[in-house]
């Protein structure tokens, strides 16, 4: 078995996220982890099962500056509550509130932020049971405190509002 090449590494997000955040004056960043983690086997197969989208994906708001792919990190355009749209069509959402990886990496493919189409056609080869009416999005908002005791339990409600089975989560 041939080795990966010398330079083929992970980045070392981890530590570099800490310096970042040391550098603004931050005391050290601590990682969400936990003992348990609070995941379910499916109850049913896929193909017998409702598919509920969350995506990190931000709707897009005309009045703050470039939004489109290639667009420079723009904290204008960032979300702060969870929110729904119709997963029949394909809401318009954008990512360049996240601070993703600009030299190495483009924004121009949508679907990997929201693969609503993927989804659908799996839904018509019966890979996937059903989706539900509505996909959401959740906020990057970096708080761990509001993301585990605002935006997760408002997912959650909005999900079994609309009878998901499984849920895909899309981070952008």
């Amino acid at each position: 078995m041939a080795s990966a090449a010398e330079h083929d590494v992970p980045i070392p997000y981890i530590q570099r996220t800490r310096e970042y955040y040391l550098r603004l004056g931050y005391p050290a960043y601590r990682w969400a982890h936990f003992a348990e983690v609070p995941f379910t086997p499916l109850a049913r197969p896929l193909a017998q099962s409702r598919l509920a989208l969350i995506t990190t994906a931000a709707p897009y708001q005309p009045g703050a500056g470039d939004q489109g792919p290639g667009a420079p990190y723009n904290a204008a355009a960032k979300f702060y509550k969870v929110y729904s749209d119709s997963s029949d069509a394909t809401p318009d959402l954008r990512i360049s509130h996240v601070g993703y990886d600009r030299v190495h990496t483009t924004a121009e493919d949508p679907n990997t932020w929201l693969p609503l189409g993927q989804l659908r056609e799996a839904v018509k080869s019966g890979r996937i049971g059903a989706l539900t009416a509505r996909c959401h999005g959740a906020p990057t908002n970096r708080s761990q405190r509001v993301t585990t005791e605002t935006d997760a339990p408002e997912l959650w409600r909005r999900c079994r509002e609309d009878g998901a089975d499984a849920v895909l989560l899309v981070p952008s």
